[in-house]
């Protein structure tokens, strides 16, 4: 889940989903509440574990946080040295996972239908907006960290890509890989109050309307596959506060016109990476189901 909040189009929550830890995820946030913390103020540390479900939550927490800051560089150098199988790969990943996800739903109605549709024109929508100059005061960083995490949340919609709209993706990757330890633990902060606070929301939703909540994250899924489309045409650019050159405003190409602009489109190459991401997801998927079996068994 870390590696792929770092990327810019994949969602955290594209892999909790379809490592079938998802819901679990959402009822482990949404227990830290107000009777969790007077069970933590009373150092009843073995019931205030188990109530927030410390077993499952904290090496979760910490695999996330490990995984930013050490793979933050690898993914910086990947998406500038090798784009094309970095994002062929979340491509295919995304699609294989937008159908399984699909497949959660009980009834496809009418409803659901369109519920899909309005999660594919919102995650559409947000992946053709161009990114932002904002401020780099604290309380911004505070608020970046509140949407992002609540992007990071659902499954389709990328908490960095969210921030690049914010103006603070290369801010917070440079903040990362600098140990600037305030502004990483001013943002982390806004995304623990994020986190508690719309956790509840997705939880609530997908308990009251399982089926209309499901085909909405799949239609996320599917509207960010723009995002992670391996060619691009850069129709906007600035320069960073390093002064290097960034795009802000990019359109999806075919291969052949990005050949036609002079790039090589690398496209068995892509193909391959594609596939290793749809096979992924089918492995993960396998294992889960493997897990699953041998704790059924052994209860």
């Amino acid at each position: 889940m870390g590696a792929a909040d770092v990327v810019p189009g994949v969602s955290g929550g594209t892999i909790a989903f379809i490592t079938g830890i998802y819901e679990r995820l959402l009822n482990a946030i949404k227990s830290v509440d107000v009777e969790a913390l007077k069970l933590l103020s009373k150092f009843r540390w073995t019931a205030f574990w188990q109530k927030i479900d410390g077993s499952f939550l904290f090496p979760l927490l910490f695999g996330i946080g490990v995984s930013l800051v050490v793979l933050s560089n690898q993914v910086e150098y990947l998406l500038k040295e090798h784009p094309i199988p970095l994002w062929s790969f979340f491509f295919g990943l995304i699609v294989i996972s937008a159908i399984w996800v699909a497949r959660e739903v009980k009834r496809w109605r009418p409803a659901t239908i369109l519920s899909s549709l309005i999660g594919i024109g919102v995650a559409y929508s947000i992946t053709v907006l161009s990114s932002a100059q904002t401020p780099e005061q604290f309380w911004f960083i505070f608020l970046c960290g509140m949407i992002a995490i609540c992007a990071m949340v659902l499954p389709g919609i990328s908490g960095s890509f969210i921030l690049i709209l914010l103006g603070k993706y290369v801010y917070i990757i440079t903040a990362l890989n600098e140990r600037d330890f305030l502004t990483i633990g001013i943002f982390a902060l806004g995304c623990m109050v994020g986190l508690l606070s719309f956790a509840r929301v997705v939880s609530w939703l997908l308990n009251k309307y399982h089926d209309l909540a499901i085909a909405l994250l799949a239609g996320f899924m599917v509207g960010s596959l723009n995002k992670v489309w391996p060619w691009k045409e850069t129709l906007e650019t600035m320069i960073d506060r390093h002064g290097e050159t960034k795009p802000v405003l990019q359109k999806s190409i075919f291969p052949e016109t990005y050949q036609n602009l002079g790039s090589e489109p690398h496209l068995v190459q892509a193909l391959l990476f594609m596939a290793l991401g749809v096979l992924l997801v089918i492995a993960l998927e396998k294992l889960a189901q493997y897990l699953k079996r041998g704790q059924y068994e052994k209860a």
